[in-house]
């Protein structure tokens, strides 16, 4: 009788083990002190999948350099697993995404602790779609090894922060340089979510609290999502907090590095960034970095808090902030703050650190802070978190115009955003419009994720430019205008111009022999007195033009017939009207 009791018990405590085992990660059946190979990612998306039918799919939405997929889990319990039936539905899409940098990978492992909780109950995945990204950077997960993050502590060994490509990722947003970011956009444009989660842990100095919290729109972006934005993340944080986190709502690095007496200044990261790149979509992003000295299993601990907090939000206002989202796309740009800076407005925080010395170092020679962690204390710091608006443009009445020569490559970066466009079928031998034209053109020294980035000073003037048929028309009448605007304008921080790509239009191709440059000079000033007046100026008032004898020639080649009159002109327009 016994043991026919016994048989179906331990039958069935035998079916749970086999059925939860293959749902639990490595790095739980460690203890968190280890985290597993991406050969796991891909067997628990597809175990999660056939354990949850109904709820979860597993799918492939790129490859990697490398020849590795690409994974990513939808989850719902609404039965809504694609795009179109989440539209249907009017659910809110949260993006979760774990290790952009790979080894900051504290979001894979408690993004798949927190989805196998989410679904043992009911409750937030039943009001919104869930896809979850477990390794953004696949192929710098599998550069595996132990202190790959050397002021990080724990799992014994990690991926890379970059891509086998050497591209950093959260630097690849808008330029989108990276297969990988290809792919994640392509997601984004499938999906649209109304937030993204990007998972990290911190670089920096030794304190107490343990978890940052920043969003856009909050600072920057449409100002009725603002409000949203801030609502998301104080709710998140007050979670966290209720828990026994010790949260903050901006990344604590220090003015002046390595001086914690120096304190703190909010920003809006530029679109390079999760942060800046999701705002510029009318969408919310979140970034969350867990302090990197916390040991790995405080730091799954609080990610895992951080994921269930973020759908238990979503859940609760997710369709009330996706109806401002769609407002907002419905709202015309008429001018954008392509950059932000904190006002030097101060006020001091309480802080929670620990006791600290700098003095001198007979190593590097510099002064060294050393940092006892025995010994917490309060720092009092001044904190600067009033952000404003720094340079703001005027949208162009109509669009941007993309001439014929520049329109393959354009288009297909305007594609993997989903700006939207059109081909001109007809061109124009003299058009109005306003072209951009450099006065200061200065590049970096060293290489930027494999590009020379560029600062352009200039402005935009009325001019008449001819136009070829083929050249693109990029409406500024659509909800990514703010993404188009800041591929478009030269000086935006992270335009094509800036990264480099339009640098041939910045570089002299023609020139004049210095004995020609001289011949041509004399007849110029022997036949205009105004011109002799010039030169005679610019000699005694510019003491650096008159000790460079090529600057003196170029004075009279730039007012010769043959001078490019293209040097330094910007190949795109911006139209008040529609060709």
């Amino acid at each position: 009788m016994l043991r026919s009791l016994l048989f179906p018990l331990l039958a069935s405590l035998a079916f749970t083990t086999a059925t939860a085992a293959p749902l639990t990660t490595h790095a739980e059946r460690s203890g968190f002190v280890q985290t597993g190979r991406y050969e796991e990612v891909g067997r628990l998306c597809r175990d999660f999948a056939r354990a949850h039918p109904r709820h979860v799919r597993c799918t492939r939405f790129g490859t990697t350099p490398q020849g590795r997929p690409m994974w990513a889990l939808v989850a719902s319990q609404s039965g809504a697993l694609t795009p179109a039936a989440a539209r249907r539905a009017g659910l809110p899409v949260t993006l979760v995404q774990g290790g952009i940098h790979a080894g900051e990978i504290d979001g894979k492992d408690a993004g798949f602790l927190a989805l196998r909780e989410q679904l043992a109950k009911t409750g937030a995945l039943q009001k919104q779609v869930l896809v979850f990204v477990p390794v953004f950077n696949v192929d710098g997960h599998e550069r595996f090894g132990p202190w790959h993050r050397p002021n990080q502590r724990g799992p014994e060994q990690m991926g890379w922060r970059t891509t086998a490509q050497n591209l950093n990722l959260n630097r690849d947003y808008l330029k989108a340089d990276a297969p990988e970011m290809q792919a994640m956009l392509g997601l984004v444009r499938d999906w649209d979510p109304l937030v993204t989660v990007d998972l990290h842990a911190t670089n920096g100095a030794q304190f107490e609290h343990d978890i940052a919290i920043m969003v856009e729109p909050l600072h920057s972006g449409d100002a009725p999502l603002r409000a949203a934005g801030r609502a998301w993340r104080d709710g998140v944080i007050d979670a966290l907090a209720a828990q026994g986190a010790l949260p903050l709502p901006f990344y604590p690095s220090f003015i002046e590095e390595d001086n914690p007496a120096s304190g703190f200044k909010d920003s809006v990261s530029t679109p390079r960034f999760s942060q800046g790149y999701f705002r510029l979509r009318n969408r919310f992003a979140m970034l969350v970095e867990t302090h990197s000295w916390r040991p790995y299993p405080h730091r799954v601990r609080l990610t895992r808090q951080t994921v269930d907090a973020v759908l238990d939000q979503v859940a609760r206002h997710g369709r009330d902030w996706l109806r401002a989202a769609q407002a907002a796309d419905a709202r015309p740009l008429t001018e954008l703050a392509l950059t932000w800076r904190a006002s030097d407005e101060a006020r001091t925080i309480e802080f929670r650190g620990y006791a600290y010395t700098r003095t001198a170092s007979d190593i590097s020679g510099a002064l060294m802070t050393r940092y006892d962690e025995t010994r917490p204390e309060i720092w009092r710091v001044p904190l600067r978190d009033r952000v404003l608006p720094d340079v703001v443009r005027a949208a162009p009445g109509a669009g941007y115009l993309v001439p014929t020569e520049h329109a393959g490559w354009v288009a297909e970066k305007l594609a993997q955003h989903g700006v939207r466009f059109e081909r001109l079928k007809q061109g124009h031998a003299s058009l109005p419009a306003q072209a951009w034209r450099a006065d200061g053109v200065t590049r970096d020294a060293a290489t930027t994720e494999g590009r020379q980035r560029v600062t352009l000073t200039g402005r935009w003037a009325a001019e008449t430019r001819e136009l070829p048929a083929g050249s693109l028309f990029v409406p500024i009448a659509q909800p990514l205008a703010a993404v188009a605007m800041h591929l478009l304008e030269p000086d935006a921080p992270d335009s094509m111009a800036t990264w480099g790509r339009f640098a041939t239009a910045f570089e002299p191709k023609e020139y004049m022999e210095a004995y020609v440059a001289e011949q041509v000079a004399r007849e110029q000033l022997a036949a205009s007195s105004a011109l002799r007046e010039a030169f005679a100026a610019r000699l005694r008032d510019d003491a650096k033009f008159a000790a460079d004898p090529k600057a003196r020639l170029e004075f009279f080649y730039r007012r010769a017939p043959s001078w490019d009159e293209r040097l330094n002109l910007y190949p795109v327009l911006r139209v008040d009207a529609k060709p």
